[in-house]
């Protein structure tokens, strides 16, 4: 619980209302509460209901009305307060974790720095090192020699440092030959990392991770990876060997990333794409064949949708 004039400070929004007044939570915007905070972004959300029965109402200014007596959050950056107002609101799990290592499976040589938090279950291998500031949860396995930087948080479920999928065939036999990764996983610092996602060592060179990416649940990052600064991964993405991702790219959900790709700062690429080149300039990128800039491909698209009208048009045949 706390009252509007914290929230106003903690998120430098201006109030406009009484500062006194608690709020105990938050509420979506169809289940107005007179002691919850509701967050709108449009206009035709705010409704008579909302206005009459909010405990406070955070918005941008143009959507705020001065003749309701509700009281009222003005941001800037309004879905940018709203998200640090979560940081306050958030359900604790905390008493699920512990910062004693008693209940871990550890190794020998492991270093684990202050203030570190563990869940049940969790295994962590010789010569790991942890930083500080670290949330691991529940049955989170860190193989031998993965380096963590400060303030990561690693969801319930990962795998960190698995073998690799380097594969040789042999000629007369047929078999497939593994290649035994030797290289490790390097985290930086302020990484998250959803559930159940895997992320494997390098072959001789380190997979790495840099400092504030932040990923989602079930992820698949393959050996020699590299993921620049700030970058943004939703689920279900699987990104192949050996392939250098930029900085501050956003890829979206179910995106498959061929091997040996690399791609440019600031590269935002939509989901489902399957990307098999390398991205040399910054951009929005679709493409469920052969990727290319957002722009080209709704070109592209517009026109496969109107190809039977075309052909009808011109009396051909369908193929």
């Amino acid at each position: 619980m706390f009252n509007l004039e914290h929230i106003s400070k903690f998120i430098d929004a201006k109030l406009i209302g009484n500062p006194r007044k608690k709020i105990i939570g938050l509420s979506d915007y169809r289940e107005p509460h007179p002691d919850k905070l509701i967050f709108i972004s449009k206009k035709k959300d705010l409704n008579s209901e909302i206005l009459k029965n909010s405990g406070v109402i955070l918005c941008s200014e143009d959507l705020y009305d001065d003749s309701c007596e509700v009281n009222f959050l003005i941001s800037d950056e309004p879905k940018l307060s709203f998200a640090k107002i979560t940081q306050l609101f958030k359900k604790s799990s905390l008493r699920l974790y512990s910062s004693s290592y008693k209940n871990l499976s550890l190794g020998t040589d492991v270093q684990i720095g202050n203030n570190c938090l563990f869940g049940h279950g969790v295994i962590i291998e010789d010569n790991v090192t942890i930083g500080n500031n670290s949330i691991i949860s529940h049955h989170v396995v860190i193989h031998s020699g993965s380096i963590i930087g400060n303030n990561v948080k690693i969801d319930a479920g990962c795998i960190i440092g698995s073998e690799g999928f380097g594969n040789i065939q042999d000629k007369k036999s047929f078999n497939w030959i593994h290649i035994h990764h030797l290289g490790n996983v390097e985290i930086k610092n302020d990484v998250s990392i959803g559930s159940n996602c895997t992320i494997d060592r390098g072959t001789i060179a380190n997979t790495i991770i840099h400092d504030g990416v932040i990923i989602d649940n079930q992820v698949h990052i393959a050996h020699n990876v590299s993921i620049g600064e700030r970058t943004a991964i939703a689920a279900k993405v699987g990104i192949a060997g050996s392939c250098i991702i930029g900085k501050r790219n956003m890829i979206g959900g179910m995106v498959g990333i061929i091997d040996h790709i690399k791609t440019a700062d600031d590269v935002i690429i939509s989901a489902t794409s399957t990307v098999n080149r390398n991205i040399y300039e910054s951009g929005v990128y679709t493409g469920i064949m052969p990727i290319s800039q957002h722009s080209s491909w709704k070109r592209i698209a517009f026109w496969i949708t109107k190809l039977d009208k075309i052909l009808r048009k011109l009396n051909i045949k369908k193929i």
